[in-house]
């Protein structure tokens, strides 16, 4: 049976939010020269964050995988799939935030990147002990940065959305 791990919806739907708020004026804020070619690059854009924000990871009896979308390949992020019996150990290192990255360490010293911010987490950590047999402790994993911080940015853009709203309404009624 492959079980199947998306990335949150907070975390997707922080991104996409502040992309919004970052871009959506630029069409009415440019010049009827560039109107057309900035509704374009907006689309264009959504797309991309949209495709940079839908990798997951699947897991199945022999295999765990790593599966990105065709513009994350683009952007340097690889799909990759590594059998259970091929991981030595998990590997933390800090980051210059003060949270953890992990590492799946494989038996040829190749490291990947454990994926932070996938719904269940827990449930694919447990996943990763009980497939490599208990001789990797995944315990140590969690999220990469407390879920109130996506939140929070999420709340922080939709008020930016709603106020470019309100002064676009007001720009306008006063032409």
């Amino acid at each position: 049976m492959i079980e199947k791990f998306k990335t949150l919806f907070v975390v997707k739907s922080s991104l996409i939010s502040l992309y919004i708020a970052l871009t959506i004026p630029i069409p009415f804020l440019s010049s009827d020269k560039l109107k057309i070619a900035s509704i374009i690059f907006f689309f264009l854009g959504l797309y991309l964050i949209t495709s940079l924000t839908s990798d997951f990871v699947e897991i199945d009896e022999k295999k765990i995988y790593y599966k990105t979308s065709f513009p994350s390949n683009l952007f340097g992020k690889k799909n990759w799939e590594i059998f259970w019996r091929d991981i030595k150990l998990i590997k933390s290192l800090p980051t210059s935030q003060g949270s953890k990255v992990f590492y799946l360490t494989l038996n040829n010293d190749e490291n990947y990147l454990v994926p932070q911010r996938i719904k269940n987490l827990e449930k694919l950590v447990n996943l990763i002990t009980k497939k490599t047999n208990d001789n990797v402790d995944a315990k140590q994993i969690n999220y990469l940065t407390p879920l109130w911080t996506y939140k929070l940015l999420t709340a922080l853009s939709v008020l930016m959305i709603f106020g470019e709203i309100v002064f676009l309404i007001f720009k306008y009624y006063q032409d």
